[in-house]
């Protein structure tokens, strides 16, 4: 049974870092893309940022570049995802998603993604 663990979440004021972890079971992920996603009170869930499986190449969504950084410890079975310059905006649940696809550019999209942790929340205060 494959798992996606998320951890790491928690509450920050604005201007915080956080960095958020995915440990995979049940199967190994170091040749498939990984990528987190969120999802506001109210809101649809979104993209925030993907990795390839080999790591060199990214990708983030507009709102987050420049503040957050994705990377992978393949030998871990583990993504990361480390949040700078929080703001009241970020504050969502977080999920991480793998691929069973072993293609080079990461994804943005949800539908492309075949496994999803449980979640964990981020709350940012002003």
């Amino acid at each position: 049974q494959v798992q996606l663990v998320e951890s790491g979440g928690g509450l920050v004021q604005a201007g915080g870092s956080l960095r958020l972890s995915c440990v995979a079971s049940g199967r190994t992920f170091r040749m498939n893309p990984m990528g987190w996603f969120r999802q506001a009170p109210g809101k649809e869930r979104e993209f925030v940022a993907a990795i390839s499986w080999s790591g060199p190449s990214t990708r983030y969504a507009d709102s987050v570049k420049g503040r957050f950084t994705i990377s992978r410890d393949n030998a871990k079975n583990t993504v990361y995802l480390q949040m700078n310059s929080l703001k009241p905006d970020d504050t969502a649940v977080y999920y991480c998603a793998g691929e069973e696809s072993t293609r080079f550019y990461p994804s943005p999209l949800q539908s492309d993604y075949d496994y999803w942790g449980q979640g964990t929340q981020v709350t940012v205060s002003s």
